[in-house]
């Protein structure tokens, strides 16, 4: 049927004829020139008509962004509007250029990110899986793609081909994705289905090459099919014995301290295009030269990163939107049912959706896997992403697939993919068992076992206090200290697959030590650093890559796994180079607010005003001492905080003095119900405090003081006093946390950090001119975290009815020393109860 459309804007006519592979638009090529009167050096160009259009078509797409669907003709692809001023015919040319460019550079990331390492042949599991996934699907594939009522009766006999493999492809990268949000990539089902999926991408990479190399632009045979393959095998092989040594041999020679340049960047992008075409003049898609030079980058070296911070934003947020527009205006979906009966299209969406979850339903009875298992790596293999499109796209371009088959098939794409996760969410949660240890708290440990620490830091600068309180933190052989340093890294958009999963584990510690390190392992060498010459200190580093949102739960998570008694984490402000606190991430405040509600043990937050750059030796040449000062206000922060400080006494360089700030008789009669609240506190203070005084009495780096105050003013006078008279580096306090007292009566009204306390916040607030650090310590209990975690549960219950998603990023962790393998301890609430473990699962990285 030919029609006439006009153009208002350049009164164009376009003879349109509609056949089974899509609109055929023809147009005088002339008017691909601006007619209009030129001066002087202006003149009529493509580009000069074109390029309005495209920067309109840019805007438009990153507006859209993934709703490509929008702009099928069925729905606001055939509006009037749309044809003359944002998808005129004849610049549709030069959107797939752009959309095919930005295709080619994002399949190279997606080999960039691939790491082949995680393929372990060794496992039977993944690759039965995979093996199984594909031989079950490919034929189905075929079968629903002659369906009866599935598109024309006359098929074209290649297009099965490229059917079967969008239908039995699984995309690697978004499937680490569910895993991660679903906290499930360090599961052993986890596991196996990462291996599996890649397993099935590279199947699939070879399978399509195999494709590509069969069929010419018709649709039809390929005679020239051997040399075709012949030539892309040779390039294979170039990309393995040739670019990628001759890549690491340039890095080897170029690179000098560590510092890549813009250059080896552009080299590389440079790189990209060439390979690119390379295969595409052998006779493959070009997209196969830029997944395999991806794959020939080297893996360990720093220019992956750096390539992946310029390219992915600019990438993944302005060209590949292109793409997902050309999909979208491929996908007839009016046209598909006039030739598709509505039965068949669900039924084919069903089908396409289940082969894979049986396949591995039935392979599971034969490897004994539970059958939840089963289910769930099924559901994950059917995950689709831009590899089941491109397969598509492959298959419409060179006619294979016509317009029914294709916007058939990528219905059911869509629909696959939006039911994995929830469904995962669902039906797929990890079985939970509580851990139960006794010492969560630094005063049930009073110096006798040993102190487990989970230190935690944001950025490098966090990371030398955190050390230096850490050294000061007394460890012996009676109390070794097993510190786990924790990396904290906000999962953004650019966070690719290959930094989920990553496994250093097995790799030998001189190549580590050789290579380019990145800021995750500065910090992990900077804690490691601390158990050199030291037999009672034993650290393990881990990297923890998580939205804000949610890392207070890997925090948790990881505290409670490795039954830690003491959290550190770093104050969200930090130390500017005038000696105040700047206005820090709140972020980051946020965080530490959730832990301090979540914690499954005690809390400390590190305020640090530099507390390594202070006192390293005296003029003669000893060491000189440190000043602790501990604030003793009362309630059990306080007491926690006294038994944290008193671990500290017994090292030569520590001095400590503990003032107990002691109400007098006037804020006893004013503080009223806080009076009453405070007698009942001061009964186990008064204990803890003569237990102190009893065992130290002897010690002369200690001091113990107390001070009559009458309210939060006096108290603050006496802490300036004190600054005065002595210069400490760290002060220790208790939060406070639902107890008032009489000596700070009056400072809650102007507290700005709820996270540090009352005492805490005032030492740590701009306005007071002190350069010691602050550590405010809450201690563990049990009613605390009930109470928050209802009040939690409450805030979830209405997010979800606000329909608000929630998405979590599994942990990392490499173990660079084991000390777990003594049984789990008893239950500070049941001495004599069973014993029962928690499932956590890490996505290792480090």
């Amino acid at each position: 049927m030919t029609s006439g459309l006009p153009n208002s804007t350049t009164n164009t006519a376009y003879e349109i004829d509609v056949s089974r592979f899509g609109k055929i638009v023809c147009y005088d090529q002339s008017l691909l020139f601006e007619k209009r009167e030129q001066k002087g050096w202006e003149s009529g160009s493509t580009l000069a008509s074109s390029l309005p259009f495209f920067i309109t078509q840019l805007f438009v797409a990153n507006l859209s962004y993934r709703c490509g669907l929008l702009f099928s003709p069925s729905v606001l692809g055939n509006s009037e509007f749309i044809v003359q001023h944002v998808f005129p015919y004849r610049f549709t040319m030069v959107l797939e250029t752009f959309a095919n460019l930005a295709l080619v550079y994002n399949i190279f990331l997606l080999g960039l990110g691939m790491d082949l390492r995680m393929v372990r042949i060794t496992e039977a599991k993944p690759v039965i899986i995979a093996f199984a996934g594909l031989l079950i699907a490919l034929p189905v594939g075929v079968f629903l793609y002659y369906l009866p009522g599935n598109g024309d009766p006359e098929k074209i006999t290649s297009g099965c081909v490229f059917w079967s493999l969008a239908l039995a492809c699984t995309n690697f990268p978004d499937l680490a994705r569910v895993l991660a949000d679903l906290k499930l990539l360090r599961s052993d089902m986890g596991r196996t289905a990462m291996c599996a999926a890649i397993i099935t991408d590279l199947c699939t990479w070879v399978l399509l090459v195999f494709a590509f190399a069969s069929f010419n632009k018709a649709g039809t045979w390929n005679q020239m099919m051997p040399w075709v393959i012949l030539t892309t095998f040779i390039f294979v092989l170039l990309c393995i014995y040739v670019i990628r040594p001759g890549i690491t041999w340039i890095f080897a020679k170029t690179v000098k301290a560590g510092q890549v340049g813009d250059t080896h960047v552009w080299f590389i992008l440079g790189g990209v295009v060439l390979c690119g075409l390379i295969t595409d003049a052998c006779g493959v898609h070009s997209i196969t030269g830029a997944f395999l030079f991806g794959l020939s980058i080297p893996h360990d070296h720093i220019i992956r990163n750096m390539i992946e911070e310029k390219l992915h934003d600019f990438l993944s947020g302005i060209l590949m939107p292109l793409f997902y527009i050309i999909c979208g205006l491929r996908a007839d979906i009016g046209y598909m049912l006039r030739f598709t009966d509505k039965f068949i299209l669900v039924l084919v969406i069903c089908s396409s959706f289940l082969v894979k979850i049986v396949t591995t339903v039935v392979v599971s009875l034969f490897m004994q896997m539970p059958t939840r298992d089963a289910l769930a790596i099924g559901a994950l293999m059917n995950t689709k992403g831009t590899l089941s499109l491109v397969v598509l796209n492959a298959g419409r371009d060179t006619k294979a697939l016509d317009s029914p088959m294709y916007t058939h098939m990528t219905i059911a794409l869509l629909v696959m993919s939006l039911v994995v996760e929830p469904l995962l969410a669902v039906a797929y949660k990890p079985k939970k068992r509580l851990v139960h240890y006794k010492h969560r708290t630094v005063q049930k440990i009073k110096g006798e076992t040993e102190f487990r620490v989970l230190a935690c830091v944001h950025i490098l600068p966090n990371v030398s206090g955190v050390t230096n309180l850490l050294q000061v933190s007394n460890p012996t052989k009676q109390s070794p200290l097993n510190v786990f340093a924790i990396h904290l890294v906000e999962l953004t958009g650019r966070t690719t697959a290959s930094l989920l999963i990553m496994n250093d584990e097995n790799k030998p510690k001189a190549n580590f030590s050789d290579r380019v390190r990145a800021e995750s392992d500065q910090i992990a060498e900077s804690f490691e650093a601390m158990e050199v010459n030291n037999d009672a200190m034993m650290v393990q580093t881990i990297t923890a890559v998580s939205p804000y949102a949610t890392m207070h739960e890997d925090i948790c998570a990881l505290a409670e796994d490795k039954r830690v008694c003491f959290i550190i984490l770093p104050y969200h402000k930090h130390l500017t180079p005038d000696g105040r606190m700047g206005e820090g991430n709140s972020s980051h405040a946020d965080i530490n607010q959730n832990v301090l509600n979540h914690a499954p043990c005690s809390v400390g937050i590190l305020v640090d005003r530099g507390m390594a750059m202070v006192r390293s030796e005296s003029f003669h040449g000893e060491p000189n001492k440190r000043g602790v000062a501990m604030l003793f206000v009362g309630g059990p922060d306080d007491r926690e905080a006294l038994s944290y400080a008193w671990r500290m006494v017994g090292q030569h360089q520590i001095n400590l003095t503990v003032v107990r700030f002691v109400p007098g008789r006037e804020a006893l009669v004013s503080a009223g119900k806080v009076a009453a609240e405070y007698e009942r506190e001061k009964q186990v203070d008064d204990e803890c405090i003569y237990e102190f005084n009893f065992k130290t009495m002897n010690d002369s780096s200690v001091k113990y003081i107390e001070k009559v105050v009458n309210d939060g003013q006096d108290t603050i006078s006496t802490i300036r006093e004190m600054e005065d008279n002595n210069s400490y580096d760290l002060y220790v306090v208790g939060r406070g946390y639902n107890s008032d007292s009489p000596v700070t009566a009056g400072l809650n009204d102007w507290s700005s950090s709820p996270e540090l306390g009352t005492i805490g916040d005032t030492l740590a607030s701009s306005n007071f001119t002190m350069h010691a650090s602050v550590l405010v310590i809450q201690q563990f209990s049990a009613v605390n975290r009930q109470a928050a975690a209802a009040a939690a549960a409450t805030t979830a219950v209405g997010a979800m009815a606000g329909g608000v998603g929630n998405n979590q990023e599994a942990i990392g962790i490499v173990p660079k020393k084991t000390h777990d393998d003594e049984p789990f301890m008893k239950s500070m609430y049941e001495e004599d109860g069973d014993d029962e473990e928690e499932e956590h699962h890490y996505g290792i990285h480090r």
